[in-house]
């Protein structure tokens, strides 16, 4: 088929279904988008829960748990060792399929009354404080991460250790505040850098020791605002910019940013080893195309993150995954799959929720090593295929068929979900969407302080403080300083931070937002005319083609 011009059905942005997308939809057995990848993936990405950790009972047992999943969750919650045990069977809500009615109703009713688990992950040691965390140890209100080792308000993290307020950072140790940060020792208040050590507000810098306030270096020592310096000078000149002050540290900042917005040189793309393959954040990809923060994949079409991923479309936070669409974090080996929430090495099934290990499974929610099963309902291999065709022949009727769960079966509103991390809305709009929003309550303290009075040093701080809730001005939330944290803020001589950890992360992540988006632009350097991830909201002057950036800074 040729390729196809539509109008978005949310943003009303017009948008081009390719011709290989035809292909790609012809082999799923799946429509034709009538949304443009932006709207699927803000759609999509609002199943994929980023809420606030909380502290609950578990449904089945009575026994503490800690979960992001909120209050206002329709469905019990399980601690996730009881949910994955024989103490409970799923098979017992299971539910005849009704040809008068919506199918994406009726699995929106089970849902609602089939336990869930209370987070994501295996195999930590005192993470209780985290969610999505795998094979890690000592990790605190921390989200998304693998083998990490004592950190504390991460998102996103692989292999880092020791380290504090970390964004999309794999392999740092003793780091604090930094994003998009790689393979780096003792590196603080950085972005998009790597091999670093003993370094202090860098951007776009390789290989550099002991450098401060400089952007694009390339192998350099003893380096300030891009100058070079004797080792004794850079460490009598490091002690003028007073970095144990937060107003001090607040205006380097800001200075930073201006320096990455004038002075720095941006490559257009922030790809690695891709092959013919289009978006950003790619690496080691091949023929993957509109495609953000994708690793380690091949033929895929708008995805926005994944990792080891083949033949699969439009989804998010898809690993491992072939041959599947139209997923919310499915994973481990899935195959063949259509509108999967949360599974795990599920194959040829469609409409799943919280399932693991199940083959040619059919709307089915909280499900475990099963085989032929329809809204929780065991059939033979005969009776399934016969009513799974016909459930998919009133849904394509209806026009379900393709169609995402409901945005009821969210387990929380936009506001607590990765959606407003990527693509940020106000309620309004959210609403407007036609998302669901969470309204939350912060519990009254009596012992709560203002963050705007707490003190500009870290020397200036007592113990006392772990004893006290802090109230953020910019969320109206409150929080607390842990002895580990304040052990590590007084190691490294940081002041204590005056706003919300989710807020910090969300702040940290803004200009990842604005990434996710070609723009037409020229050279800095030969002014030919190039396509660029950076958004004029973020106010970069200087685009360089990938051959110019090569020359100049690499």
């Amino acid at each position: 088929m040729q390729k196809e011009n539509k109008k978005c059905i949310k943003c009303q942005n017009n948008f081009v279904v390719e011709a290989d997308d035809f292909a790609f939809y012809e082999k799923l057995d799946l429509p034709s988008p009538k949304m443009c990848p932006y709207c699927r993936w803000k759609y999509l990405l609002a199943f994929w829960i980023f809420g606030r950790l909380r502290i609950a009972k578990s449904a089945l047992s009575g026994k503490t748990i800690i979960t992001v999943i909120p209050e206002s969750a329709p469905f019990p919650i399980y601690d996730h060792a009881e949910f994955i045990s024989d103490a409970w069977d799923p098979l017992t809500y299971g539910a005849d399929y009704d040809s008068s009615r919506p199918f994406l109703d009726q699995i929106f009713e089970l849902q609602s009354k089939v336990p869930h688990p209370h987070n994501v992950g295996t195999k930590n040691i005192n993470c209780d404080w985290a969610d999505d965390a795998w094979e890690s140890k000592d990790a605190y209100l921390t989200r998304s991460g693998v083998h990490m080792d004592n950190v504390i308000y991460g998102y996103r993290l692989i292999n880092c250790k020791n380290s504090v307020d970390l964004t999309f950072c794999f392999d740092l140790e003793r780091s604090y505040d930094c994003l998009n940060c790689f393979a780096s020792y003792n590196l603080k208040y950085s972005f998009n850098s790597r091999d670093c050590m003993d370094s202090s507000f860098l951007y776009d810098c390789r290989n550099c020791q002991n450098c401060f306030m400089s952007w694009n270096l390339r192998n350099k020592k003893y380096c300030i605002l891009n100058q070079q310096y004797a080792k004794e000078d850079y460490f009598k000149k490091i002690e003028e910019y007073n970095l144990q002050s937060r107003d001090s540290i607040e205006k380097l900042k800001k200075e930073l940013w201006q320096h990455t917005q004038q002075d720095a040189v941006h490559r257009q793309d922030y790809n690695v080893k891709v092959a013919n393959s289009s978006g950003n954040f790619l690496d080691n990809n091949k023929g993957c195309f509109e495609s953000y923060f994708l690793q380690e994949s091949e033929n895929c079409r708008y995805i926005y993150r994944g990792f080891g991923n083949k033949e699969t479309v439009d989804s998010v936070g898809v690993f491992r995954t072939e041959k599947c669409g139209m997923c919310t974090m499915d994973q481990f080996g899935s195959y063949g799959n259509i509108c999967n929430l949360y599974t795990t090495s599920c194959r040829y099934s469609a409409y799943l929720d919280a399932c693991e290990e199940c083959e040619y499974c059919f709307g089915c929610v909280g499900l475990r090593n099963k085989k032929y099963c329809i809204l929780n309902k065991q059939y033979t291999k005969e009776v399934y295929d016969i009513l799974v065709e016909k459930i998919k022949k009133d849904m394509k009727e209806r026009g379900e068929w393709g169609q995402f769960w409901l945005p009821s079966c969210a387990y929380a509103g936009y506001n607590l979900s990765l959606a407003q991390m990527a693509f940020p809305m106000a309620k309004e709009e959210a609403l407007k969407f036609g998302v669901k929003w969470e309204e939350t309550v912060e519990p009254n303290y009596e012992n709560i302080i203002s963050a705007n009075d707490l003190p500009d040093t870290i020397d200036q701080v007592s113990d006392e403080i772990v004893r006290q809730r802090i109230l953020c001005p910019e969320t109206k939330l409150s929080y607390n300083i842990t002895k580990e944290e304040l052990a590590f803020y007084k190691e490294h001589k940081i002041p204590l931070p005056r706003r919300h950890f989710d807020w910090r992360t969300l702040e940290r992540f803004k200009p990842f937002s604005s990434m996710v988006v070609a723009q037409k632009g020229k050279c800095h350097f030969c002014e030919k005319e190039i396509e660029h991830y950076y958004g004029p909201e973020l106010g970069f002057q200087k685009f360089a083609c990938l051959e110019c950036y090569q020359r100049e800074v690499a």
